[in-house]
């Protein structure tokens, strides 16, 4: 199988690494990107002059982007995906993106023979450097099949939950939880330091509880060590909330919690903090206490 990865960031280019370790042959391009092109190309990848180039000498292609228009314009764009596009060819959008934006696009590849799905992922970076993402699937379910062993190569867990946009309906239900887990640790954790107890203390005596989560774990140590390097970025989180009110108000669905962190995080992106770890809502409420959550 001849795969073709677009758009090598934070994520992109550990997964695109994952796929050569697992034996595929890999044509790759990010017209942004250049060091990490050669740094694939380095390690057995073979590099593309354009996306259109990508999909000629590809059975899949994945795409790895930052929102909607980016993917549109990769796909269906001039040099896009679809000028290249074989039939049968499998698009795999692995991007997290409005679902009406990967249903206008699958509409769109489907006139030419090309069947796509979308699968957003969730973990992060770290988790995409050691092959161990969350991926959310959306789409046909026998083009599923067909790439699931090619995703397993870069997610722990890869589960279809519907058709297309599905998956990234998925994704921003995720974003959800996510967010305002962060900043409900952000409001504890403050609270406690405020109040004169240790904050590791704290962390280490109620994760094995109820409120012991996978993003406590994750996030908390970085707190606790002022270190907000991006894993996933504030601006990253702030376009998916943003999605995430789109479709909702859409569906006339009201998430009021969504839009109270999704305001948080604008504060912060006002604060020239937009490109921090999005564990740094925690510095919105330390800024309001006048206290800092460290060890």
């Amino acid at each position: 199988m001849n795969v073709g990865f677009i758009g090598l960031g934070i994520m992109g280019r550990p997964m695109a690494k994952n796929l050569i370790k697992a034996g595929y042959k890999l044509t790759v391009y990010d017209k942004f990107a250049k060091a990490a092109v050669e740094e694939l190309v380095g390690a057995g990848a073979k590099s593309a002059s354009s996306n259109k180039e990508v999909a000629a000498s590809s059975d899949v292609v994945i795409t790895m982007l930052p929102n909607s228009p980016h993917v549109k314009e990769a796909v269906l764009g001039k040099d896009g995906v679809l000028e290249g596009a074989k039939s049968g060819l499998i698009l795999v959008d692995m991007s997290s993106i409005a679902p009406g934006a990967s249903q206008e696009i699958c509409a769109a590849v489907k006139e030419k023979g090309v069947v796509m799905i979308d699968a957003p992922v969730s973990g992060g970076e770290p988790k995409a450097i050691d092959g161990s993402l969350a991926i959310m699937v959306g789409g046909d379910e026998k083009a599923f099949n067909t790439v699931k062993p090619l995703l397993d190569k870069m997610g722990a867990s890869v589960i279809r939950t519907g058709d297309i946009g599905a998956g990234n309906v998925t994704k921003l239900a995720n974003q959800i939880v996510v967010a305002l887990n962060i900043a409900a640790v952000s409001e504890a954790f403050v609270l406690a330091t405020k109040a004169g107890v240790n904050p590791e203390a704290v962390f280490n005596a109620i994760k094995g509880g109820l409120a012991g989560s996978t993003v406590m774990n994750a996030k908390v140590p970085m707190m606790l060590d002022g270190n907000f390097k991006p894993g996933f970025r504030i601006e990253l989180h702030i376009k998916d909330l943003q999605n995430a009110l789109d479709t909702a108000h859409a569906l006339n669905v009201p998430v009021p919690l969504t839009a109270n962190v999704m305001e948080t995080m604008q504060a912060l992106k006002m604060d020239d903090m937009a490109a921090n770890d999005h564990s740094a809502i925690v510095r919105f409420y330390e800024k309001l206490a006048k206290v800092e959550v460290r060890k």
